[in-house]
């Protein structure tokens, strides 16, 4: 069992003032059997008033506007949660795929978790596969070997990919972030015909020197009818432990994005996120980032060039 003092700290900056910001946000942590949030406080600029309700997945969701002119924006999530997996490892089950036949029958969702993107390398993937042997082998055997199999054929590289990068770039490159990571498993593991769900959230330092400690970090969620949803971790190559702090789960990342919005006016906006860990013996850890945002279209940049001109005139 494991208490954390998370903070997570959005900071988006523009160069000059924009108006009417509208927002969604995905930073409320999970109350599940093994994780309890003990408090939580959640601070944003000129505080708007936050509507809260559930999405499809049963995450929380809030929803604000920022309606006055403002040239930076900070949305500040608090929490003090409780995590306590009793299993490290999941417990023997011969579940196959084919087992599985009857409780997708009876839920939709189920069904939509288990459906695979269209990707154009598609092959690569049925490739992988194929070398794992997987019709023969328990949906826990499948999973845990294309877990093994991203960990040990990807390289863990920051910064040369984005929240945009699909996961045909990811196969070709082979390098990236647990996010990517994370995609590629869910096309792995969807092929085969396993549920599976990506989860956003934290993996909180403990010098075990775990790659993505400290951040926002991504895993996946594999359904089996007798234990539930079982996480994995392909950016480390384990299944989730007391230090993966759970806060949405979806299809892909677009699902569990913790923020995400538009606003009125053209400005160059640039995005920070600071995650700070505390722990009960009062040990703290923070890491800062700064978010590659989507590039702008041509079209954009000849309007954004032409308003920092007109700025710079006034000056």
């Amino acid at each position: 069992m494991a208490v954390f003092k998370i903070v997570h700290i959005t900071k988006y900056q523009y160069n000059w003032p924009i108006k009417e910001s509208i927002n969604e946000i995905r930073l409320f942590p999970h109350h599940f059997d093994n994780q309890d949030v003990l408090q939580y406080q959640l601070l944003i600029t000129q505080s708007p008033i936050v509507e809260i309700s559930r999405d499809y997945y049963g995450n929380r969701v809030g929803n604000f506007n920022n309606l006055e002119a403002h040239e930076e924006m900070t949305i500040e999530s608090r929490m003090l949660v409780r995590v306590n997996h009793s299993l490290k490892i999941p417990e023997i089950d011969s579940t196959t795929v084919q087992d599985l036949a009857s409780e997708k029958e009876n839920s939709i969702l189920l069904q939509r978790l288990s459906y695979p993107e269209t990707i154009l390398k598609q092959k690569k993937i049925d490739l992988i596969l194929k070398k794992i042997n997987s019709p023969e082998k328990s949906i826990i055997a499948i999973a845990q070997e294309c877990n093994d199999y991203i960990f040990k054929n990807f390289t863990y590289t920051k910064g040369i990919t984005n929240i945009e990068t699909t996961v045909d770039e990811i196969l070709e490159i082979r390098k990236g972030v647990c996010q990517d990571f994370a995609h590629v498993l869910l096309q792995l593991l969807r092929s085969a015909g396993i549920p599976a769900r990506y989860v956003s959230g934290y993996i909180c330092p403990n010098e075990s020197g775990l790659r993505g400690e400290g951040a926002t970090h991504a895993w996946v969620e594999i359904y089996t009818p007798t234990q539930g949803w079982l996480g994995l971790d392909p950016t480390n190559n384990i299944w989730t432990m007391d230090n993966h702090v759970k806060l949405s789960v979806g299809r892909n990342f677009s699902d569990c994005t913790p923020v995400k919005g538009t606003f009125k006016g053209f400005a160059r906006q640039t995005l920070s996120v600071c995650v700070s860990i505390g722990y009960e013996d009062g040990r703290q850890f923070e890491e800062i980032n700064d978010v590659q945002l989507q590039e702008v279209t041509m079209e954009e940049q000849v309007q954004l060039d032409y308003i920092e001109q007109l700025h710079q005139q006034q000056q």
